[in-house]
C-alpha cells in the first residue's frame, strides 16, 4: 500500500457472469377435469434464497421461487424454479457481502424466474399468471431482524 492510496477502501466491483435456470417443475394434478369447472384460483408464493462461494470472489445466488394455486381444497397446479446466477462480488465488507448475496443478487434473478413461471404455467394450459414484485431489501431486513431476535449471530 502506496501513501497515496493508504487508508482508502478497496475498490468494489460488482459484476454478473451468467444467470441461468437451475431447476423448473410444473404439476397439475387436476388436470384435465379442472379446466372444465369456474376458474376461481387462490395463489400462495414461498421464496428462498441459497448462496454458494465460488471461490476468487464469486458466488452463486440461488432463488427458489414456489407458486402453488388452489381452488379451495384441490390444489390446481405447483410451479416451482430456481433460477441462479454467478456474481462476481468483490471488495465489499463483511456487513456488506450478506446484503449483496441476499437482497442485491436475488432482486437481479427474480424477474427471469417470474418469467420462467409465468411461461410454465401458460404451457400448463392456464390464464397468464401476474406475479407481484417483491421486495428483496425488507424481506433481508426482517430475516436479518428475526435472527438477532433469536440471538443468532450469524450474518448471512
Amino acid at each position: 500500500m502506496t501513501a497515496d492510496n493508504a487508508g482508502q477502501q478497496p475498490q468494489q466491483e460488482f459484476s454478473i457472469q451468467r444467470v441461468y435456470l437451475k431447476d423448473l417443475s410444473f404439476e397439475s394434478p387436476q388436470a384435465p377435469h379442472i379446466f372444465l369447472e369456474e376458474w376461481k384460483p387462490e395463489l400462495s408464493m414461498d421464496l428462498n434464497t441459497e448462496t454458494n462461494a465460488l471461490g476468487d470472489d464469486n458466488h452463486e445466488v440461488t432463488l427458489r421461487v414456489s407458486v402453488t394455486v388452489k381452488m379451495g381444497e384441490k390444489t390446481i397446479f405447483v410451479a416451482e424454479v430456481k433460477q441462479a446466477g454467478i456474481f462476481t462480488v468483490k471488495g465489499f465488507g463483511e456487513e456488506e457481502l450478506p446484503a449483496m448475496l441476499g437482497s442485491f443478487c436475488p432482486n437481479v434473478l427474480y424477474p427471469y424466474a417470474r418469467q420462467v413461471i409465468t411461461y410454465a404455467v401458460m404451457e400448463g394450459g392456464f390464464p397468464q399468471l401476474y406475479i407481484a414484485p417483491v421486495n428483496f431489501d425488507a424481506m433481508y431486513q426482517q430475516h436479518q431482524m428475526e435472527k438477532a431476535a433469536k440471538g443468532d449471530e450469524t450474518i448471512q
